[in-house]
């Protein structure tokens, strides 16, 4: 993009969703900084933190403080799924991106997402399937309950799309604030959610292949959370056979 942009729209929002990362997110936010540092972008990070019991409010609370471009976003419920919805509607980028804490995909791989979007599609998707992505350290038996998740969220609710679960999504704003002022689910499955309501609502979406990484720390409960995850998937089935998505 050329000439200079009005501050109160920058090129990029980068939204983190924090709860209890007191010991992660100060690692993400220099990856961060030197993410940005080495770049021409106007861009902003939103931290949104939502009920955590550690110092991560201080953590995003100080960062803010220390760079301008960084926002400190306090919720009081819990759930991932609303921080991100928080993160987006508060968003002032072009293009808004969100990003896992723990930054499984190398955070320099978050420029394939963003060129994507600059490109002309609606929805960049981060994913461990399509061409040209790698996984490494990944136990087989976790991959597995992937794929199988995967495979039955294509049945019911986002068909052709080989992972909808990585944690790395970029939108258009106009495309980012539509979805997440519809958007009903909180807890782990609300991007499946998003990409679903996106194919009702004829936004394009792409794939990018990206590196992941297997983080043994990861808070995911591969059992329990497909469990949770699958009851959210049902909702989503019937929220859309009942025109809940407007």
């Amino acid at each position: 993009m050329t000439g200079a942009l009005e501050p109160s729209e920058p090129d990029l929002s980068l939204v983190v969703p924090a709860y209890n990362e007191e010991r992660r997110l100060p690692r993400a936010v220099e990856e961060l900084r030197r993410y940005l540092d080495a770049r021409a972008l106007e861009a902003e990070v939103l931290l949104v933190e939502n009920g955590s019991s550690d110092a991560t409010a201080r953590v995003a609370d100080e960062a803010a403080a220390a760079d301008p471009r960084f926002r400190a976003l306090h919720l009081t419920a819990r759930g991932k799924g609303l921080a991100v919805r928080a993160g987006m509607l508060a968003a002032m980028g072009r293009v808004v991106m969100f990003c896992d804490t723990d930054f499984s995909m190398p955070v320099e791989e978050a420029d394939l997402l963003y060129n994507a979007v600059c490109d002309g599609v609606d929805i960049a998707i981060g994913s461990r399937e399509a061409p040209g992505a790698q996984r490494i350290g990944e136990p087989e038996r976790r991959h597995l309950m992937g794929r199988v998740f995967n495979r039955l969220v294509n049945v019911l609710a986002v068909p052709g799309v080989a992972d909808t679960q990585c944690g790395f999504k970029a939108f258009r704003r106009e495309v980012a604030h539509d979805l997440a002022s519809r958007q009903r689910m909180t807890g782990w499955a609300f991007d499946v959610e998003l990409l679903h309501m996106a194919r009702r609502r004829g936004y394009s979406m792409r794939e990018i292949g990206i590196t992941w990484r297997y983080d043994a720390s990861s808070r995911v409960q591969p059992v329990r959370d497909t469990i949770s995850m699958l009851r959210e998937l049902l909702t989503i089935r019937w929220n859309g056979l009942t025109g809940r998505y407007g």
